[in-house]
């Protein structure tokens, strides 16, 4: 253990948070699951304490081993895995959806581990890097839209068109977070409008198809007008259940909160140890525990952003930016989401709620910021022509 220790590279500022973020998960999602427990009736507190365990275990493993990997090796491997992921997000886009109108269209479910794998989580991760690398590679080429067509905007809209029929906010988060991405990676602000334009198209015209063809798609549209219904309209609060319940807990949760484990609405708010976890936390930790954990994510900003302003290459720029942002933006419509501002999203709040894919996922991605802050790695595998020597906020500054 002691050796594991010593060979940990990278930003150390991350490292702690993450660390931090993972052990103060227990506490809430062992107190979050005895609604599954008891109200549920679906297997015991303890059991998903150990499973939550066991996935941040694995989860950190994963942290382990990519930030020993040097950045200039993900170029490469996105690459490979785009592939790879637009045909498992095919796949599971074909499962449809069970009689009972559950989502399969997110899941590939592994019977043998227990527990289903999330494609669109991974595919977010690969984009970014895809975006990254395309944006390496023309740093010193104007950038046309006609020639950014089939390199860059293919794969972002085969992907993000197969994750929208199962996973509105998912694709929105991917689509929104790439245009962050090229933004800063020098694309034309002129083209950008009109990739914005083309997205808004699509999305109509899929509205469109899917309200003329029900079947295609079932309950997917509807549900997204429920929540937005309910979201422009508070006063209807049998459709606004959630959000009720949320406040709720957030209401009574006052300054200090009731106390770890004391938490009355777990018992009444549904996935209440995953996408509302956060008002459980300010229910049983109050207002000091909801600042405080918005202040470790926002603290991890902070970091991702020294990382990236330290980084000696465009693509470990973008890399970090990519792949960073994209966490504290879904912790933070977590949050909004918990206190109405913003329509349920069915987002995780990363590194805290239950579940597997989200946490590797979010674990892979800040494995990836370590490997760019790894400075023995770094130098090893740096070449002289990838070197970048003007201010890495320029890329940000020359946009503005």
């Amino acid at each position: 253990m002691l050796k594991i220790f010593q060979n940990i590279k990278g930003d150390k500022a991350i490292w702690a948070i993450a660390a931090l973020l993972a052990l103060f998960s227990f506490l809430p999602v062992y107190s979050a699951s005895s609604n599954l427990v008891y109200v549920v009736g679906s297997g015991t507190t303890v059991g998903y304490l150990v499973k939550h365990a066991i996935l941040l275990f694995l989860g950190f493993g994963i942290i382990y081993g990519i930030h020993k990997i040097p950045t200039h090796f993900f170029k490469g491997l996105s690459m490979i895995a785009l592939p790879i992921v637009l045909v498992l997000l095919i796949f599971v886009l074909a499962q449809g959806t069970s009689g009972g109108g559950t989502n399969d269209s997110r899941w590939i479910h592994l019977p043998i581990v227990g527990f289903g794998f999330q494609p669109s989580n991974l595919a977010a991760v690969v984009l970014m890097i895809y975006v990254a690398r395309y944006f390496s590679k023309v740093r010193e080429i104007k950038i046309t839209f006609k020639e950014s067509i089939v390199p860059l905007w293919l794969p972002v809209f085969l992907v993000v068109i197969l994750i929208l029929p199962a996973n509105f906010s998912t694709a929105a988060i991917i689509f929104s977070m790439v245009l962050v991405l090229c933004f800063l990676g020098g694309y034309p602000i002129k083209y950008l409008f009109g990739i914005v334009a083309t997205g808004i198209l699509c999305l109509t015209i899929f509205i469109l198809t899917a309200k003329a063809f029900p079947d295609l798609f079932p309950n997917r549209v509807d549900t997204w007008m429920s929540r937005i219904d309910s979201f422009s309209n508070p006063e209807d609060t049998e459709a606004n259940y959630q959000i009720e319940k949320a406040k709720i807990a957030i209401a009574t949760g006052g300054i200090v909160g009731k106390g770890a484990g004391k938490s009355i609405q777990k018992n009444f708010l549904p996935q209440s140890s995953s996408d509302f976890i956060y008002a459980i936390i300010v229910e049983e930790y109050g207002l000091i525990g909801g600042f405080a954990l918005m202040f470790f994510y926002l603290f991890l900003l902070f970091r991702i952003v020294v990382v990236a302003n330290g980084a000696t290459t465009i693509f470990s720029k973008l890399l970090v930016l990519g792949v960073g942002l994209p966490i504290v933006f879904q912790a933070l419509i977590n949050m909004a989401v918990a206190v109405e501002l913003f329509p349920v999203t069915g987002q995780n709040l990363p590194l805290i709620s239950s579940g597997g894919t989200s946490s590797w996922m979010t674990c892979l991605a800040i494995g990836i910021i370590l490997s760019a802050s790894n400075k023995s790695i770094v130098q090893e595998s740096t070449s002289a022509s990838d070197i970048d020597e003007t201010n890495p906020l320029e890329i940000l500054s020359g946009q503005l």
